[in-house]
């Protein structure tokens, strides 16, 4: 059976790549360069993308910089910095991009059909503190439809499946399976800032350093500073 993987080089979708191969998929991973303040990311999903041993890795270019509406398509709108849990969970935060999961997930199905795949694995996380409405279930619901809908393939009664292994679990819980599965969390990218080193203190660093230290492991990663 044929897997598109969605791969942002991140500590999720590394997760869901490893598990895809696990089960004994043939992967093909999709990533996507919108010009976001991040961009470091695509370097780890190539790495990712070679250590995993996929059999296409796909690099989509567009920009979103056009109209911004996020502080990672935006340079003028700050990146959230130091933030508890709590302050986390309040509001979608400025770091959501809209509609994104839309466009990469539109892409990954056509990319899905154009190769005959069975299916679309995407890192989607509705626990995380990021709150994004387009990581919940009721949205993956949705796209479903779509994915049915709006392909040949669908029409015809084989609807390409989006697999979302993560979307209940925890970041400790993510990290517990990654590491069964061998994941080299030191080639993975969580940070949105975009320097050379992770800053450490952006709300994702932050996540990610937090389900480490709960789970007493390190962080492979080097940090420009942090809070945890």
């Amino acid at each position: 059976m044929k897997a598109v993987v969605l791969l942002s080089g991140g500590l999720d979708s590394s997760t869901v790549l490893y598990q895809a191969k696990a089960l004994g998929l043939e992967c093909y991973a999709i990533s996507f360069d919108y010009q976001q303040r991040h961009r470091r990311e695509l370097e780890s999903a190539k790495a990712i993308a070679s250590s995993a041993g996929v059999v296409e890795h796909q690099q989509v270019s567009f920009d979103l910089r056009a109209w911004g509406g996020s502080a990672l398509t935006d340079s003028k709108i700050d990146l959230p910095q130091d933030r508890s849990v709590t302050e986390m969970a309040e509001n979608i935060p400025v770091t959501y991009v809209p509609a994104r999961n839309t466009i990469f997930l539109s892409f990954a199905l056509a990319y899905a059909e154009t190769i005959g795949a069975d299916c679309v694995y995407i890192g989607v996380n509705a626990l995380d503190y990021s709150g994004y409405p387009d990581c919940r279930p009721d949205y993956i619901e949705a796209m479903q439809s779509v994915f049915r809908l709006g392909t040949k393939q669908g029409r015809e009664g084989i609807a390409i499946a989006i697999v979302t292994p993560l979307i209940n679990l925890r970041k400790t819980e993510i990290i517990q399976l990654g590491n069964q599965l061998g994941v080299p969390w030191e080639k993975t990218w969580s940070c949105y800032a975009g320097e050379d080193l992770a800053c450490g203190v952006c709300d994702s660093c932050q996540l990610r350093l937090a389900a480490f230290a709960q789970l007493g492991i390190p962080d492979p990663l080097s940090y420009a500073q942090s809070v945890i």
